[in-house]
């Protein structure tokens, strides 16, 4: 299921980011697409939110978001994946970080996020992914 998270204009183009779900028996996988930026963090966080809260819900220990699709972050983007680390605690849900391109992997690694979160290479959990 693809979820169009918001539009709006950017300087190169439409700032549009989409967001798939997806479910393991270990976890539940949140795929977004696009950019995270200032026209479109705060959906991103609400979409991030529905995941811990459907991991919850399912019994998955896990929510998993893959970065694969993600061309940029700001520190909005980074600011909504500590809100989700957090509530994901308080609902007793591990957040990982999978599949970072070398922008994301870049951008992990100068904000020290990559300490923060556990980041998998592959996506655990998903079908042809690591554990």
């Amino acid at each position: 299921m693809a979820i169009n998270i918001s539009s709006g204009p950017y300087a190169a183009g439409a700032a549009i980011v989409e967001v798939t779900y997806g479910l393991s028996p270990e976890a539940v996988i949140v795929a977004p697409v696009g950019r995270v930026d200032e026209a479109t963090w705060e959906k991103f966080g609400a979409h991030l939110s529905r995941g811990v809260e459907e991991a919850a819900s399912q019994s998955r220990p896990t929510m998993i978001i893959d970065l694969s699709g993600i061309e940029y972050m700001s520190s909005r983007g980074l600011r909504a994946l500590t809100v989700a680390k957090q509530e994901g605690v308080g609902a007793g849900v591990s957040v990982r970080l999978a599949a970072p391109n070398d922008i994301m992997r870049e951008i992990l690694a100068i904000s020290r996020y990559d300490r923060l979160f556990a980041v998998d290479e592959t996506v655990p959990f998903a079908e042809g992914g690591g554990a």
